[in-house]
């Protein structure tokens, strides 16, 4: 059962072996969330919203989310058109494809598009960068202009068929531009990581609790 309208939002984050989970359900809760982090779908289910979260190689993080059914779970969420937010290496596996190191790897298809490794050094791109969102962007409401905090050495860097109609964020590094941010229907994701990027992610992370 979902809150009732006017209740405080009931996020459930998916704890599935892979993510910054304490820190990002700390960012949830100081934007106004109840926070749910379980790995079982029918106390996830039961959430207003859904964080997907994810750090580390596209690969392991895909076959860990596969080995507790959570690509089902994201799949009949979106299909059901729940809010999502997914975060770092969760955006990326929301994708198309991953290759990495020369092993391609097939991701959830809910975004059309490669991820692969950035055009440019240094690599990691770690830090603090800004953002170049769309002025019609709910999730950037209020900080368009702010920087957000990276760690990351593969993205989505090319317009690709099928976003045409999606808020595409973009962001450089090193000369190179890749996604940023991507907010289409009810799926909004990030490369970069809003529970550590001070004031500005935790504005972003209320306009998605709150929105």
């Amino acid at each position: 059962m979902t809150s009732a309208p006017g209740a405080t939002p009931r996020v459930g984050v998916l704890d599935y072996g892979s993510g910054n989970l304490h820190s990002a359900c700390r960012a949830l809760e100081a934007a106004g969330a109840d926070v749910v982090l379980s790995a079982h779908h029918d106390e996830l289910t039961r959430c207003d919203k859904l964080v997907l979260p994810g750090v580390g190689a596209f690969t392991a993080c895909i076959d860990q989310l596969r080995s507790v059914g959570g690509d089902d779970l994201v799949a009949s969420w979106v299909a059901d058109e729940r809010p999502l937010l997914a975060i770092c290496v969760g955006h990326q596996v929301l994708f198309d494809r991953g290759v990495e190191h020369g092993v391609d790897t097939p991701g959830l298809g809910i975004l059309p598009g490669v991820v692969e490794q950035l055009d440019a050094r240094p690599l990691p791109h770690m830090g603090w960068n800004t953002v170049e969102a769309p002025a019609t962007s709910r999730a950037f409401n209020g900080v368009a202009g702010e920087r957000f905090y990276f760690v990351h050495s593969y993205g989505v860097r090319t317009a690709v068929n099928g976003l045409e109609n999606t808020l595409v964020t973009w962001s450089e590094h090193g000369g190179d531009r890749f996604v940023a941010a991507v907010e289409k229907g009810s799926v909004t994701s990030t490369q970069f990581h809003p529970e550590k990027s001070g004031p500005a992610g935790g504005t972003l992370l209320a306009n998605w609790v709150i929105g």
